[in-house]
């Protein structure tokens, strides 16, 4: 079980687990390139401008997505101002995927379920309340 804390900076309570404890496939930014049909650079440029989130994986050095953030060949639907608005709030990478992919029990499922099951409002006003 991870350690739980409260982060200093702003008196969320925080898990101290890392993203590959939630994240059951990924997939390299080569690889997201090519199901979505762009270059590497793009992919990279998504990353930054929080239209997608990355972080290393332990065993190598190259950053990588979770393959649940795609739809076949496109972003899922909503993701990237869900991303944006965890930014806004303070999330890293890191966070932002944790947050995404672990279960609420306020919620059926993870946020990102929901988020893919159109129910994106609902995750985004709740992102928008850790703010507080």
């Amino acid at each position: 079980m991870p350690d739980a804390g409260l982060d200093g900076r702003s008196g969320r309570l925080r898990v101290m687990s890392t993203p590959h404890d939630v994240v059951a496939e990924w997939l390299t930014l080569r690889g997201v390139a090519d199901r979505l049909g762009v270059s590497p650079n793009k992919v990279r440029q998504m990353v930054r401008d929080h239209e997608l989130a990355a972080v290393s994986h332990p065993d190598s050095d190259q950053p990588q997505v979770p393959a649940g953030f795609l739809d076949g060949d496109v972003v899922v639907r909503g993701l990237p101002g869900t991303l944006t608005l965890l930014a806004d709030c303070g999330f890293d990478d890191a966070e932002a995927i944790r947050w995404l992919l672990t279960p609420d029990e306020s919620l059926p499922g993870t946020p990102m379920d929901n988020i893919r099951s159109s129910r994106g409002r609902e995750v985004r006003r709740r992102a928008q309340a850790l703010a507080f």
